[in-house]
């Protein structure tokens, strides 16, 4: 099982930078951030762009792979976006993961002054976004109309590094998004049903876990063909609270079928309250021994 960390884009690079190094020297496989114009109840606070403070984490880092935790269509259009992922891709020499979702109905939206979408809204918008994403990373010159989306012939030159593109991880917990994480994804992410219940949110990944199963089996894919990853903080309990609630949790993760796991860097308060020291113990303690679940 590989373990990620994301790193939030709330410190300037000089107090940033430092954790970007760590999650690789402390042996994480994957760090992240989350891909926002600003988020929750941090709104208010200091809040920096993903792409290009992954760009930076790219030029202080060799090995650990980078992604967004998670871009959405609520801000970004595939045919720039694609442009900006090749390029990513470049600096990072084939590092890069894009992790996407539907995008919610918070910040991102109201700074704009959009209307509120319905959940089947925003999995249509997604649908098309993510489709797009595919052809303009994987195909020179593509074409494609949709309802959301339009690309005339946009050029893709000189491509991804990887082949045949970035590596989508794509977030699902609904019907619709399932099934498109099974047909687009190297990747699924999920955050589980909304839960105050820690048995019951385990519960409700179980359940998310079935209905995956069930996308690969209607999309025609093996079930080793695709990663599955869990983001344990989604859990009413923050996962370095202390050792053996990571521990604990991420055993759970891989009896369920997980194939990674991510973690948030702590923070000196909500959300994500810790210390490092514990994060530095897990690392030190129980990574390897987790990475060999």
């Amino acid at each position: 099982m590989r373990v990620g960390i994301v790193i939030l884009t709330e410190d300037r690079w000089w107090s940033g930078e430092p954790k970007w190094r760590g999650a690789e020297e402390l042996g994480f496989d994957h760090a992240w951030t989350y891909d926002h114009l600003g988020w929750r109840s941090l709104v208010d606070g200091p809040w920096f762009a993903a792409l290009p403070t992954l760009t930076a984490a790219a030029t202080v880092t060799e090995q650990i792979q980078l992604g967004t935790f998670v871009a959405t269509p609520n801000f970004r259009h595939p045919v720039s976006f694609a442009r900006e992922l090749i390029t990513l891709d470049d600096i990072c020499d084939g590092r890069l993961i894009c992790g996407l979702g539907a995008g919610a109905n918070g910040y991102d939206r109201t700074v704009f002054g959009l209307e509120e979408l319905s959940p089947g809204q925003r999995a249509e918008r997604f649908g098309e976004f993510v489709e797009s994403l595919d052809g303009l990373l994987t195909r020179d010159g593509f074409n494609y109309q949709g309802s959301h989306y339009t690309a005339v012939a946009a050029r893709n030159l000189p491509g991804c590094v990887q082949h045949p593109r970035v590596p989508f991880v794509i977030a699902a917990n609904g019907p619709r998004t399932l099934r498109l994480a099974a047909r687009f994804g190297s990747g699924w992410v999920t955050t589980g049903y909304p839960s105050d219940d820690l048995d019951a949110w385990w519960g409700g990944v179980a359940t998310l876990t079935s209905e995956f199963e069930r996308a690969l089996e209607q999309e025609g894919r093996q079930p080793g063909e695709i990663r599955r990853y869990l983001s344990l903080d989604a859990a009413p309990v923050y996962s370095l609270t202390c050792v053996n609630t990571f521990t604990e949790a991420a055993d759970k993760a891989h009896k369920l079928g997980f194939t990674d796991v991510v973690v948030h860097w702590p923070r000196s308060g909500e959300p994500y309250a810790g210390r490092e020291a514990v994060l530095e113990r897990v690392a030190d303690e129980v990574l390897e021994e987790v990475r060999d679940l």
